[in-house]
């Protein structure tokens, strides 16, 4: 999208193979099965999908995708196929050096581990070394020292290369990155979950990372067993979508697979999308 001087782009970093029944909570499999076609195991294939926002003067990336470090056991399992990011920034006429400020929804692995990539020692380095990495307090503490539920969500190495350089920047709550670009505390998914508000003049795009991962998700009982608070999920999930459909904004899906973006009215009371090519 092109919105004045500022652009707009969803950036891939592949897809990742999740447990259906984990994605859809408590939702029947008889039910999600319909919309989405499970593989033998069970796993449903979801987008690592990124935004990029460009302005005159700032080049800021939302997460970064699972990355390209781990082994290959853990490729398969996750049916990754990703290290697609910066390819995909190349394709947009910018390098790793380009970005300026990396803004995380959390710091689980599949939005996170794009942060940092190995070198030929086989050391993980950041991935964007001019950048700013801006990151909740509370997320960055619970990534530190996860609980039972959640320590195979994150690993160290990527994020704490990124401290150990001086990239990281800590914030605490509602914050504006920059004139027009503001980023909203969602707790429910997890410890400092943030979407990402852009609004430039009348046009409007929201990221929503876990909050709403996919189109699927629209629903208000359609959400992950991976929540961390899912009834407060819920009640976050009722104002943004209030929101979306009286603002008119653009929704742009962290894990949208089949629909990346779209627009989103209510019929009989129900949350549909409008779905759109960014």
């Amino acid at each position: 999208m092109n919105l004045g001087t500022t652009k707009i782009n969803i950036v891939s970093d592949g897809t990742i193979l999740m447990d259906g029944g984990s994605v859809f909570g408590q939702v029947p499999k008889s039910q999600w099965e319909t919309q989405i076609k499970p593989d033998r195991r069970n796993r449903i294939r979801l987008a690592l999908n990124c935004m990029l926002v460009q302005t005159p003067k700032v080049n800021i990336l939302v997460d970064t995708g699972a990355g390209s470090k781990r082994q290959d056991k853990f490729k398969e399992t996750y049916g990754l196929n990703g290290n697609k990011l910066l390819k995909g920034l190349r394709a947009l006429g910018l390098t790793a050096r380009d970005i300026d400020i990396v803004v995380l929804s959390n710091l689980q692995f599949d939005h996170s581990g794009g942060c940092t990539k190995l070198d030929r020692s086989g050391n993980a380095v950041p991935t964007f070394p001019k950048a700013k990495y801006l990151i909740q307090k509370s997320s960055w503490e619970q990534a530190n020292s996860p609980n039972e539920r959640f320590k195979h969500s994150f690993y160290e190495n990527d994020f704490l290369p990124l401290e150990e350089k001086g990239l990281v920047e800590l914030v605490d709550g509602d914050y504006e990155v920059i004139d027009g670009f503001n980023v909203k505390v969602t707790n429910g998914p997890s410890a400092g979950h943030q979407i990402v508000l852009v609004e430039r003049g009348s046009e409007k795009v929201a990221y929503v990372s876990d909050l709403i991962p996919t189109a699927h998700h629209l629903p208000l009982p359609n959400i992950t067993a991976m929540d961390e608070h899912p009834n407060e999920t819920l009640v976050q999930k009722k104002d943004f979508l209030d929101m979306a459909v009286d603002g008119g904004w653009l929704v742009i899906f962290g894990h949208g697979n089949d629909h990346s973006a779209g627009y989103v009215h209510k019929k009989n009371g129900t949350p549909q999308l409008l779905p759109v090519e960014v």
